[in-house]
């Protein structure tokens, strides 16, 4: 008896959670700059989920066309960060508010190099998680990838 009393409370807590987490999601928004639109991307630059910013990988590229900055990873990952600085600032938010940010490398060896300028982009006291690791095959041939989560 004692188990099914046990079996039912955690089947009726079980539904009142899911219900609350389905009602928890209440604002979505999706920012597609005129950039991104003008160049067809199958995605949005970022999606909003109640003040939580999701903003898409972002490659090295000159805003507005799908051409890499030349000069390499250094050059890739500074154009990088200011692709994401770009968007933050539409969506009137800022590198200071960001939480985590996961970056995409096509040769792991430039970690340092990588870092060295994404670090650049955060004051000492407001560094954000981070996550790094090598993938192969980088959106428009890029060396670097950077997506990252922030407030609004």
């Amino acid at each position: 008896m004692k188990k099914i009393i046990f079996l039912i409370i955690v089947v009726l807590t079980s539904c009142n959670n899911s219900e609350i987490r389905t009602n928890e999601i209440t604002n979505i928004e999706y920012y597609t700059s005129n950039q991104t639109q003008k160049l067809n991307f199958p995605f949005s630059d970022a999606t909003i989920v109640n003040n939580v910013i999701y903003v898409s990988g972002q490659v090295g590229n000159i805003p507005g066309t799908t051409k890499i900055v030349e000069g390499g990873i250094k050059e890739e990952t500074i154009q990088t960060m200011r692709n994401i600085e770009n968007i933050l600032k539409s969506l009137d938010s800022s590198m200071d508010k960001v939480i985590k940010c996961t970056c995409m490398l096509s040769d792991i060896s430039e970690w340092s190099v990588m870092s060295n300028e994404y670090v650049k982009f955060f004051k000492d006291s407001k560094r954000p998680s981070r996550s790094a690791f090598a993938a192969s095959g980088l959106a428009l041939g890029a060396k670097v990838e950077i997506e990252c989560w922030a407030i609004k």
